[in-house]
Order: C-alpha cells, then structure tokens, then sequence
C-alpha cells in the first residue's frame, strides 16, 4: 500500500504560525510572562505537515490560572474550541499542561501546551533530552536553559535498566502461558507490554540512551537503521504461531542487549 501523502491544505483552516502569532501577542506585553517557546518537532528540525504545536511558557507562581485564560481567548480568537484536556499534574511539579483541538485547524495540528511556574524545578529545557528550545521570548533571559545532570541521569537510567532484566524475567514467560491456554489476546497484549516495550527500551540505552523513555514513535528516527527494521518486524504478527517464533526471538535479542548496556558504555554514549 502507497503511503498518504501531506494533507492538501485547506486555506481557510488555522495554521502554525497563526496559531504562534495569536500566542505571542497575547502572552508578550503580559508582564508577569517570563518566556514562550516551542518544543516537540521544532526543536528537533523535524516539523512536517503532521506536526502538532507543542508550546511551553513560563510565568510568575501565582498566575497559573491567569496565563492560561489568555492562552485560550488567544486561541478562540482564531477558532472555537472543539476539545480539551488536562493531564493531571502534582502540585510541587510547578506545571499545568492543556491539549488543544481547534475547530478550524487540521485534526494533527494539536496544541498541546505546558506553563511552568517560575519555581518549577523541572521545565523541560535540557537540550540533551527535549532538543534546543526554540524560544520565541524570553526577558532579560529570565529563563536559563541547564544542562543534563548526567550523573544523575545514568543512575535513573541503571535503575530503570534492572527494573526491565526482572521484568522480562518474572512476566515474559505470560506470553508464551497465555499461548498454551490458547488466549491469543492475553498473549499478544503480553508480547507488546512487556516483552516488545522492554526491548524497545534497552535497544535505546545501548544505542541512543539520552531517549531511553521515547518508545517506538522516535525510533526511525534516531536508532540505527538496521535496528529500527528488525524490530519492525518483530511489531507485526501474523496469528498465535509466528507470535511464538517471534517472541523468543525477541526474547533473544533482550536478552543480548541488555548484557550490552554497561554504566561505561552510557557514559561514553552520553559524552559524544
């Protein structure tokens, strides 16, 4: 099957940059807003016709609420509000976060948008992890972008390293039990969870381990090509024999990789 084209764009719908605009102009002369910046595809030169609008802004602690009815006048003034979400955050995080589907703009021209308190610890700036902010302001550079505390990224990384050995260890075998009960959804939801996502994650910390947490969706981008086509193949399944094959094949490989991923290796990976 050929693959879909771009969408043809429909000149009367909301654009990016439109989207940009209404934002700045509403959050700029606000003095009480400290930066505004794009995330996501624009900070890693990825942006296409399918790219969401991932936005971040900072603002004074006690504006939150404020900062995000300006953000949404700005937004109805383009186009009504079709839909609304609002992950739950915790309190001491600092953050509030809102995805936005527009009336008039293209079903993946998402806004998804984070404003962080000045306090917040953890803005999600570390070009090593998120790609370089592409600010759009930021006053009197009010907003420092840090660096990777690298240290403390490879413990995180070792932990979540040894979590996943035990976890194929005590759960894989569900695909194969569920197998034999012949429960092929019971199977294959295993495969995919547990076994699949496991692999999906120490096949990062051996060859891109900065993303070890991005899953399958950036793996074309960043993995090897070799390794992004093997694992391809391992996503599909044709029915309850070929999931057998595949999954100790894919156990095989876990198993492989993640002997390869050592606190030297990652460090060394991290440094270049």
């Amino acid at each position: 099957m050929r693959a879909r084209g771009p969408p043809m764009p429909d000149p009367s719908a909301v654009t990016r940059d439109a989207i940009m605009q209404a934002l700045t102009a509403a959050l700029e002369p606000l003095p009480w807003v400290d930066a505004l910046w794009e995330g996501g595809s624009a900070a890693f030169g990825r942006l296409d016709a399918y790219s969401d609008v991932d936005v971040y802004a900072v603002v004074a602690d006690d504006r939150l609420a404020d900062a995000f009815r300006a953000i949404e006048d700005a937004l109805r003034s383009l186009s009504p509000i079709r839909r609304k979400y609002e992950p739950a955050w915790p309190p001491e995080s600092g953050t509030a976060q809102a995805f936005y589907r527009l009336e008039k703009a293209s079903e993946y021209l998402l806004v998804d948008l984070a404003v962080f308190k000045r306090s917040a610890k953890d803005k999600f700036l570390e070009p090593e992890l998120h790609g370089p902010a592409v600010f759009v302001f930021n006053k009197g550079g009010a907003v420092v972008v840090p660096s990777l505390d690298r240290d403390g990224f490879v413990t995180k990384l070792l932990e979540r390293h040894d979590r996943l050995r035990l976890r194929v260890e005590l759960f894989g075998p569900f695909v194969s039990k569920e197998l034999l009960r012949r429960n092929g959804l019971g199977a294959i939801e295993a495969y995919q969870r547990i076994v699949l996502d496991s692999l999906m994650q120490v096949l990062w910390m051996r060859y891109h381990p900065v993303h070890y947490a991005f899953g399958m969706r950036y793996a074309g981008y960043e993995l090897p090509r070799e390794v992004v086509s093997r694992l391809d193949r391992f996503s599909y399944v044709a029915g309850p024999e070929d999931l057998e094959v595949k999954y100790r094949e894919a156990l095989d490989w876990f198993h492989e990789t993640v002997n390869q991923v050592t606190e030297e290796e990652v460090r060394s990976r991290l440094a270049r």
